[in-house]
């Protein structure tokens, strides 16, 4: 499952940056090389993309919920 939540994370980034390039420079890589934004490729593309960017909301929200665990202070047994 790590492997799995990497890959999304890298995919996530990717994504990131497409979406960047998008904002800075009105041209989106991923309809230039699938010749369309609307192109079942591009369309495709963008749902995985999407779909990564949920698994790395759940790999943010473990780290929270790990990062709590330990902060928090241990019972004494006195």
């Amino acid at each position: 499952m790590e492997t799995l939540q990497k890959l999304a994370l890298a995919v996530t980034i990717i994504g990131a940056l497409n979406w960047g390039v998008v904002g800075i420079f009105r041209f989106d890589v991923i309809a230039q090389l699938t010749e369309g934004a609307y192109q079942p490729l591009a369309r495709f593309l963008y749902v995985i993309i999407g779909l990564s960017g949920l698994l790395t909301l759940g790999v943010l929200f473990n780290y929270w919920h790990r990062d709590e665990e330990e902060q928090a202070p241990v019972p004494s047994a006195e």
